[in-house]
């Protein structure tokens, strides 16, 4: 009996032409708090733009992916180093990330947004003016544009760092913090959540956010990234992603609509599923 089960588990590996050969499957690090990009559903599901990006990519390119949620203090160190193969986490491309990383081509451009309180008062000048407490994720392209731009200018302002982006948010509605500095497109998304929040206006940083992968890319998966990514903005999926994510839904109503679509990523189908995640996210 136990030879003929040897004998069955391997004839289920062979084709027509010889062993089938198992595909590849890399580990995909995300700190997933930060809506749109990714964060972790009220059923536990992470989704988000980035994560969708990388199970379509997977699909196109032949491989596949497990998503893990990740502490974005050490993503870069721990990608960098190989413990796990690719960082999908809204990541900029700066020169003293690519001294630890090689990032993909980029795949998104943003601004920095400046949140405040609605009923504050506040507009983009008063927000950032001498005196002023102001919240960002450390080690995020926000908090240095506070102390480059700011700080080391000389405005007496107090850049007040959290480990996560909501938690500054938090601090902002707890009267904690007068405004917080976040990427554009989470910063709507932390608005759309919660109507006692504002823009105040947007910083023109124009930053480009790349996936990336271990130094060098001891394993090939950079061509892979960057080619996935360009079969996918050749395609409807692209347009269909950005307006499930970006167009402004509240996340519950993405969630649904990630739900009902799910079956089209289950069977493959790149447009299929895009499309119906689309029109889930915006249906009236």
């Amino acid at each position: 009996m136990k030879k003929l089960l040897l004998v069955l588990s391997l004839l289920a590996l062979v084709g027509v032409g010889g062993v089938v050969a198992l595909a590849e499957k890399y580990t995909v690090a995300s700190d997933t708090t930060w809506p749109p990009f990714e964060w972790q559903a009220g059923d536990g599901q992470l989704v988000g733009f980035d994560l969708d990006v990388m199970r379509l990519i997977a699909i196109l390119e032949g491989y596949d992916v497990e998503i893990v949620s990740y502490s974005w203090d050490i993503i870069f160190v721990d990608v960098g180093g190989g413990s796990v193969d690719i960082g999908a986490s809204g990541a900029t491309i700066t020169a003293e990330r690519e001294a630890v990383v090689d990032f993909s081509a980029p795949y998104w451009t943003s601004n920095q947004a400046v949140i405040v309180m609605a009923d504050s008062g506040l507009n983009i000048a008063s927000a950032l003016s001498p005196g002023a407490k102001i919240g960002a994720q450390i080690g995020t392209t926000g908090a240095k544009w506070v102390q480059e731009q700011l700080i080391d200018k000389g405005v007496d302002v107090t850049l007040v760092e959290f480990n996560l982006y909501p938690l500054a948010v938090l601090d902002l509605v707890n009267g904690n913090v007068d405004a917080v500095v976040q990427d554009e497109p989470a910063s709507r998304a932390s608005v759309a959540a919660d109507a006692r929040l504002l823009i105040a206006g947007v910083i023109e940083t124009g930053e480009q956010f790349g996936f990336f992968v271990a130094n060098g890319d001891p394993k090939g998966i950079l061509p892979k990234i960057n080619d996935g990514l360009q079969q996918l903005k050749a395609s409807t999926a692209w347009s269909d992603l950005i307006t499930a994510y970006m167009g402004g839904a509240e996340l519950t109503k993405i969630e649904a609509a990630w739900v009902a679509a799910a079956p089209y990523l289950a069977a493959k189908d790149v447009v299929g599923f895009a499309h119906a995640l689309a029109a889930g996210a915006t249906a009236p």
